[in-house]
């Protein structure tokens, strides 16, 4: 991974600003409703606050836009690239707050793939208070990437009152969470389900086979995460050989920890078909 010489990083500096500014114009939410955005070289972040639950937890969301041709990544990054970090430790009255993924994509990165967003992404946060009946400050930072054909770190810092009115920011929110993969059982009956998952001896290591049903007319993609942060699972490839009204994508049990057995562990694998995603855990025999 290549970071940003600093002489490259300047001469390019007016390109991110004035994308910053045109963003900001377009925007039109109440003062009370985002925090000011926060601009980086390549992107800027923002934190957006929705309305109340009717339990009491409240609803916010991370946004990051990224300058033309940029991306940022996912929760696991692929071949390369640095997943974001959320840190709430300064926030008031939290007792958790839970940040959410939206379905990604994948990018060709060099000689491999990457898995992120591109243009821009809303985290959607779900916060629980530690007093359902009082004020909630909540105050973010973020440490994240953004890349193009060399990858720059960016960091962010927010701080909004939960809950304001949200009018303004409740339709980009309530998309941002539509967009989070569902939790789906395999075999599950549904137009997009992960139909069954095996292992198969091959050399040099075994590789774990998928077959998806999907609609016919739609793209499907598939990502695979172990059980840890030290999983360094491949990217699934679709194969040419799965049966009519399935998608079969394999990959190959390398990147594990040294030493760690596969037997019995977890995997959580990602689903894309858009507009739809779903994501099952399953454990290898």
């Amino acid at each position: 991974m290549n970071f940003c010489p600093s002489s490259l990083c300047r001469r390019h500096v007016w390109l991110a600003f004035s994308l910053l500014l045109g963003v900001a114009a377009a925007d039109s939410p109440r003062a009370e409703e985002v925090s000011p955005w926060q601009n980086d070289l390549y992107s800027a972040t923002r934190l957006l606050a929705g309305p109340a639950l009717p339990d009491g937890e409240r609803r916010a969301g991370i946004e990051v836009k990224l300058a033309p041709g940029w991306k940022t990544y996912w929760r696991y990054p692929g071949d390369s690239g640095i997943p974001p970090r959320f840190d709430f430790s300064g926030s008031t009255n939290v007792q958790s707050a839970t940040v959410a993924f939206p379905a990604p994509k994948r990018f060709q990165d060099g000689t491999g793939f990457s898995i992120g967003y591109e243009t821009g992404v809303i985290f959607p946060i779900r916060v629980v208070p530690q007093d359902r009946a009082k004020p909630v400050q909540l105050r973010m930072q973020v440490d994240y990437a953004v890349c193009r054909n060399l990858c720059v770190p960016a960091a962010g810092r927010g701080e909004i009152a939960l809950p304001p009115t949200g009018v303004a920011t409740d339709a980009a929110l309530s998309a941002a969470e539509a967009s989070v993969p569902k939790a789906a059982q395999v075999g599950a009956a549904a137009p997009l389900t992960v139909r069954s998952v095996r292992r198969e001896d091959a050399t040099p290591h075994p590789r774990v086979i998928v077959d998806v049903a999907a609609p016919s007319d739609t793209k499907v993609d598939l990502f695979a995460e172990g059980p840890a942060a030290d999983w360094a699972l491949p990217l699934p490839e679709p194969i040419a050989d799965a049966p009519p009204g399935l998608r079969r994508f394999a990959f190959e049990l390398d990147g594990l920890p040294p030493g760690t057995k596969p037997d019995g562990a977890a995997l959580r694998l990602t689903v894309v078909s858009h507009p739809h995603a779903i994501e099952v855990v399953t454990r290898l025999d």
